[in-house]
C-alpha cells in the first residue's frame, strides 16, 4: 500500500496545483478544504506527511496542528506549514510551536516541494520497515519465550519420569535411595532418627491370575493412594517395583511409635477394595507384610545398604510368621 499525504488549503486552486507537483510521489493524495474536514481525515488514515495551509478561515493551520498534537497516534505525524507569511520570524516560531516540522513558502517552488516530500516518504518508508522489524523481533522473542517454556516443561517431565513409577507416580527406587541417603544424613547432623519400612502385599499375585493384570494395576494404584493418604507430608512412599514399596517415616525418636504408624497403615490395606476393570466393578482383598529397621545415627559408609537389608529382613519375618502384620527389626 502506497504511503498517504494530506493536503490542506481552502482554495481550489491550490489543491490543484499540489496535486499536479506530488502526481508522480508515488504516494496517495487525499485532500482536505478545511480544518475540520482535515481533523476527520486523520481520525481514518495514517499520512506520511501533511501540507497545511497556514491561513485558512474558521480553522487555522496552527489550530489543526495544535490539535493534531494532542491525539497521541498523530503527534509524530509531520506537518509542513505551507504559507505566504514564510519570512515572518514569528508566524514560523508559533508554526514549530504548534508542531511543524518544515515550511514551504508560497509561491511554491516545484524542486523544492518534491525534494522535501521525497525526504519525508523516504523517512516514512524507513520508519515503517523499521517498525516491521521491530514486530517480527517481538514476536519472534515470544516464540522463543513460549519455546523455552515448553522445553522447561518437558524436561521438567522427563526429570519427573526418571524418578517416579509410570503406574503410581510414587518415587521409584532411584529417587527412594536418594530420599533415604538424605534423611540418614540430617539424622547424622541433627543426632535424630527416623525409621525405614518395607511393605510387601500379601495376595497380590491371586489378585493377578483371577482378574488379570489390569486388575493388579489397578489395585496397586489404590494401594498407592492409600499409603499416601495415611503418612505424613515429610515421609516417603516409594514404589520399588511389583508389590513392593518402602517407606521414610522421618523423625521417629522411638522405635514402637513406627510400629504403632505402620500397624494402622497394615490395617488400612487390608480394607476391601472397589475396583474398576474394564468397565466391571470388581472387590478384592490383600493383607501386608511390613518390616521396620528404625534407624540411629551412626556414621557407617553402608549405612542406607544395611538399614535395606533390616527392613527387608523383618519383612520377611513378618510373612514367614503369618503375614499381613508388622515385624520390628533386631
Amino acid at each position: 500500500m502506497p504511503p498517504k499525504i494530506l493536503v490542506v488549503d481552502d482554495t481550489a486552486a491550490n489543491l490543484v496545483a499540489m496535486r499536479r507537483l506530488l502526481a508522480n510521489s508515488g504516494a496517495q493524495l487525499f485532500e482536505a478544504r478545511s480544518g475540520n474536514e482535515a481533523l476527520a481525515l486523520c481520525l481514518d488514515n495514517e499520512f506520511a506527511l501533511i501540507l497545511l495551509d497556514v491561513n485558512m478561515p474558521d480553522m487555522d493551520g496552527f489550530e489543526v496542528a495544535a490539535l493534531l498534537g494532542e491525539a497521541e497516534h498523530l503527534r509524530d505525524t509531520p506537518i509542513i506549514f505551507v504559507t505566504a507569511a514564510y519570512a515572518d520570524d514569528m508566524n514560523r516560531l508559533k508554526g514549530y510551536r504548534s508542531g511543524a516540522v518544515d515550511y514551504i513558502a508560497k509561491p511554491i517552488n516545484d524542486v523544492i516541494l518534491q525534494s522535501k516530500v521525497r525526504v519525508f516518504l523516504e523517512l516514512y518508508a524507513a520508519r515503517a520497515k523499521l517498525q516491521h522489524a521491530l514486530d517480527q523481533l517481538a514476536e519472534r522473542n515470544q516464540q522463543l519465550i513460549q519455546e523455552i517454556a515448553e522445553r522447561e516443561l518437558m524436561e521438567a517431565m522427563v526429570r519427573h519420569q526418571a524418578h517416579h513409577d509410570a503406574l503410581t507416580g510414587l518415587p521409584n527406587r532411584l529417587l527412594f535411595h536418594d530420599r533415604l541417603h538424605g534423611a540418614i544424613q540430617r539424622a547424622n547432623r541433627h543426632h535424630s532418627r527416623f525409621a525405614l519400612a518395607c511393605v510387601d502385599i500379601d495376595g497380590f499375585k491371586h489378585v493377578n491370575d483371577s482378574h488379570g493384570h489390569a486388575a493388579g494395576d489397578a489395585l496397586l494404584q489404590e494401594i498407592a493412594a492409600r499409603l499416601s493418604a495415611h503418612l505424613r507430608s515429610n515421609d516417603t512412599v516409594a514404589r520399588l517395583g511389583g508389590d513392593e514399596f518402602a517407606l521414610v517415616l522421618e523423625d521417629i525418636e522411638e522405635p514402637q511409635l513406627a510400629l504403632q504408624l505402620c500397624g494402622k497403615l497394615c490395617a488400612a490395606l487390608g480394607e476391601p477394595y472397589a475396583l474398576s476393570v474394564n468397565g466391571q466393578p470388581i472387590e478384592v482383598q490383600v493383607g501386608a507384610s511390613i518390616g521396620i529397621a528404625p534407624y540411629r545415627p551412626n556414621g557407617q559408609p553402608d549405612a542406607d545398604e544395611l538399614l535395606m537389608h533390616a527392613a527387608d529382613h523383618a519383612m520377611y519375618a513378618a510373612k514367614r510368621s503369618g503375614k499381613n502384620r508388622c515385624v520390628l527389626a533386631d
